[in-house]
């Protein structure tokens, strides 16, 4: 994990670590609209790596946005994954990467531990701070065709590399920030009470309940305050 200002300008390297030479950058348009998806697309091109976007994540990722991602993946020639978003581009490159190395649909992969091949080198670039999908081995996709979500559960699906920068945060409105800063809030509180809770998660639940109750109200008010 890479976290703190200014974390993101490591990905490029990172990304020469892992053997990227060519990424998929998945995103929404919102986020490119507020040039979130430029502060990382110029890092990549200073380091000298390819990349091709695909911007048309839904709040709730969709089977149907998986199919095209996986498409441009494949026309362009890319040899990684780039997620640029909260958890919905962050669930939708999962879905990507799912496909991409062990074929079929993402339908395929609904349930526990479906897949049988890595992912590609997998980049999840973090822009809220609720979801944690950057460091999870969950995804949530909506099949369109049954009209649920499908909870996908795969260690596989785990980003190689989490960036965690809060200069990528500040723009984003006030209303997202408390709603994602309660998200964070909900996670907390669930982990301790959980009944597989254990010493270790009680103290970072606390730690976190602590935090988000001494500066929720601050980064809602002003987004500028790291």
């Amino acid at each position: 994990a890479l976290i703190g200002d200014n974390s993101v300008k490591d990905i490029g390297k990172q990304a020469r670590t892992l053997g990227g030479t060519k990424a998929l950058i998945v995103t929404d348009k919102i986020l490119e609209s507020l040039n979130i998806v430029k502060m990382v697309t110029d890092v990549l091109q200073a380091d000298g790596i390819e990349y091709a976007i695909f911007n048309e994540v839904h709040p709730n990722p969709t089977t149907e946005n998986v199919e095209r991602g996986c498409k441009m993946y494949q026309s362009e020639n890319c040899n990684m994954l780039i997620a640029i978003g909260g958890g919905s581009p962050i669930d939708c490159t999962k879905g990507v990467g799912l496909v991409v190395s062990n074929g079929g649909r993402i339908n395929d992969y609904e349930g526990v531990d479906k897949s049988s091949k890595p992912l590609p080198p997998f980049i999840a670039v973090n822009t809220t701070a609720g979801t944690a999908s950057e460091m999870t081995r969950f995804t949530i996709i909506t099949d369109i065709e049954r009209h649920i979500k499908m909870a996908i559960v795969d260690w596989r699906v785990t980003p190689t590399i989490s960036v965690n920068d809060p200069m990528l945060m500040v723009k984003m409105p006030p209303a997202l920030t408390a709603a994602t800063g309660m998200d964070a809030l909900t996670h907390a509180i669930e982990a301790y009470v959980s009944t597989i809770a254990t010493p270790l998660t009680d103290c970072l639940a606390l730690q976190a309940i602590t935090l988000v109750s001494k500066h929720l109200r601050q980064a809602y008010t002003n987004g500028e305050e790291l």
